[in-house]
């Protein structure tokens, strides 16, 4: 019941037919926040794309200036000194043909996956587990580097995954109810500008259609995308 209270009370602080503006969206959202838990405050994006056209895909990773709040466990398939290297540099899971046996046995302790361009021979084969969850390294992301060292700091440091689902909409946490507004506003004009930047050139009319920011246990709120500011 304390549950329904609550929801009751933070749907009733927001006007559902009302834009806010980008600074104001996230206050409110913090000030219905009072779950007992640091909640993760998400944005999404409708996008004026048909993601099953190969022209008008759009996927990429970016970095948020003040992190993400949330603990990300990397996964790195490298053999000998690189493999040496991810785990100096703070790689939770390393291996090669025994991490790949580990994850056709169901067992997946990583968020992020990273691998050399020699265990790709190895990684391929774990397309139809990894390709769904988003795991798969893929080197335009990055994530098929030799500079393992590089890329495992770039993931720990509040680097966001972003990829458009079906209906040309895409989410991604940009931090935590208890981050500071004016740092999750930088980090959701961040997201934003990295979004706006990986524009396809297959998209036509309005691009960015409709944006709103919500947090894990409450109600979305709908954001001006003039107050963006891309």
């Amino acid at each position: 019941m304390a549950h329904d209270k609550r929801l009751k009370s933070a749907y009733a602080a927001i006007d559902k037919n009302k834009t806010y503006a980008l600074a104001d969206a996230i206050a409110l959202l913090k000030s219905v926040s009072k779950t007992k838990f640091d909640e993760t405050i998400e944005m999404s994006m409708n996008l004026g794309i048909d993601p099953r056209h190969a022209d008008q895909m759009v996927r990429g990773l970016t970095s948020l200036p003040n992190g993400t709040g949330k603990t990300v466990r990397i996964g790195v398939f490298a053999r000998g000194p690189k493999a040496e290297e991810a785990l100096a540099a703070g790689a939770d899971v390393v291996g090669a043909d025994d991490l790949a046996e580990k994850i056709q046995a169901g067992e997946i302790n990583f968020d992020r996956c990273i691998a050399t361009p020699d265990m790709m021979g190895v990684v391929g084969r774990l397309g139809k587990i990894l390709g769904p969850r988003g795991l798969m390294p893929n080197p335009r992301l990055g994530t098929v580097t030799m500079d393992v060292k590089s890329a495992i700091a770039a993931a720990k440091a509040g680097q966001v995954e972003y990829r458009a689902e079906k209906a040309g909409i895409i989410h991604a946490g940009i931090g935590k109810a208890s981050f500071d507004a004016d740092k999750l506003l930088e980090n959701a004009r961040a997201l934003a500008d990295a979004v706006q930047k990986a524009k396809p050139t297959g998209a036509k009319g309005t691009y960015v259609q409709r944006v709103s920011i919500s947090s894990t246990m409450g109600p979305g709120i709908r954001v001006d995308v003039a107050t963006l500011g891309v």
